[in-house]
């Protein structure tokens, strides 16, 4: 497919309803109203095609925009295209879909660092993110960077734009699910900062206390393995 042919495609799936929608969430400028389903389907048809990700981010099209994150090459996209298509951020929806993609990116470590240090509400909600999704790996070679994570959390939250707030809010618990001595000193960070306070608009959408959600998930049991229940046999 090309550009155009994906551009119709979308246009044909968005609805009023969604566009509705979409703009509860804060999404302005050129919109289809594509529910998340359909472009995961559509994007599961294409592939990935770096090419036609390239030229769909380059429409303006949100919905197009939101596809470009999941038919782009991750190897291929590396710290010049990132930062230029960071530029073109203005909601949280395209900022959550471009951090899926930039955690597979081989600058992921080096974006990190970079958009979690920007001033501006779409860039740092990037950076953290993406720091949030790093917390998935479970080496702890992280954990010497999600200490100093933690440190900007507890020093800085409630003066960061609104959206930031809620992408370090993420962080926070993502961090605090690892568990182990980094978990704890996460949940620290919790108590320490209370109540983050993020304006969703007119979404109903609540922002999840981090002292509940880490509680909740390191208190939850281990799942038991195969060797486990064939011990119990």
């Amino acid at each position: 497919m090309n550009s155009n042919e994906v551009l119709l495609e979308l246009e044909s799936l968005g609805s009023e309803p969604n566009r509705k929608v979409h703009a509860r969430h804060g999404i302005r400028g050129p919109m289809f109203g594509v529910g998340a389903g359909a472009i995961g389907r559509l994007a599961k048809r294409i592939g990935i095609d770096d090419l036609l990700a390239v030229e769909l981010w380059a429409s303006g099209n949100h919905d197009a925009r939101v596809l470009a994150t999941r038919i782009a090459d991750p190897a291929a996209t590396r710290r010049a295209r990132v930062q230029a298509w960071a530029k073109d951020l203005g909601d949280h929806v395209l900022a959550d879909a471009l951090a899926a993609l930039v955690t597979r990116s081989p600058d992921a470590a080096a974006l990190r660092e970079a958009f979690t240090a920007a001033g501006d509400e779409w860039r740092s909600t990037l950076g953290w993110n993406l720091v949030a999704l790093a917390c998935a790996e479970g080496s702890t070679a992280l954990d010497e960077e999600l200490t100093r994570r933690l440190a900007a959390i507890e020093a800085g939250i409630h003066g960061r734009p609104n959206r930031t707030r809620h992408a370090m809010n993420r962080a926070l618990i993502a961090i605090g699910e690892r568990g182990g001595a980094i978990g704890k000193r996460a949940l620290a960070v919790a108590k320490a900062i209370g109540t983050v306070e993020v304006d969703h608009g007119g979404t109903g959408c609540k922002t999840t206390d981090a002292v509940t959600a880490i509680r909740a998930r390191t208190h939850r049991p281990a799942k038991r393995t195969r060797s486990d229940r064939a011990e119990r046999s």
